[in-house]
C-alpha cells in the first residue's frame, strides 16, 4: 500500500522506518564507502528522510494554516518559519530521489518502483531488515 500507513507489511509501517543515531551514523559511514548493506524495507537513512519529507509537509501546512487565523496573521516569524519550510522541501526531495535512484543502481533493483507497489526483492543471506 502507497505510504505503508495500514500496510501488512511490517516493512511498510511507519515504526519500521526509523533506526536509532548509531545504527544511521554507522549505515552513513558504509554507504560513503560504497559498501552499505541492503535492506528490505527502509535503510536507516532512507526512514529518516521519508520521516524528514513528512514533518516538513506538516509543519508547512501548520504554519500556513496558522497565518490565516487571526491570532498569528501577519506575525514575521511564523511567515518567516513556513517560508523556510516550503523552501526546504525541494532539496529533501532531491535528495531522496539521489537515495533512491543511487541505492536502485548499488542493488540492482528498482526501489521507486518498490515505493509505489511496495513490493521487493525477498530478503536473501546478508539481507539486513
Amino acid at each position: 500500500m502507497l505510504l505503508g500507513l495500514v500496510s501488512r507489511n511490517p516493512h511498510g509501517r511507519l515504526r519500521s522506518w526509523f533506526h536509532g543515531a548509531a545504527p544511521t551514523l554507522q549505515y552513513l559511514r558504509v554507504a560513503l564507502r560504497g559498501r552499505a548493506p541492503r535492506y528490505v524495507g527502509h535503510n536507516p537513512l532512507g526512514g529518516w528522510m521519508m520521516g524528514l519529507l513528512l514533518a516538513d509537509v506538516v509543519l508547512c501546512s501548520t504554519t500556513g494554516w496558522l497565518f490565516t487565523t487571526d491570532r498569528f496573521w501577519g506575525l514575521e516569524w511564523l511567515e518567516e518559519l513556513h517560508g523556510g519550510l516550503g523552501h526546504a522541501f525541494i532539496p529533501l526531495v532531491a535528495l531522496h530521489v539521489v537515495g533512491a535512484v543511487l541505492g536502485s543502481w548499488k542493488q540492482g533493483e528498482n526501489l521507486v518502483a518498490a515505493m509505489v507497489h511496495g513490493r521487493q526483492r525477498p530478503a536473501a543471506s546478508g539481507d539486513l531488515p
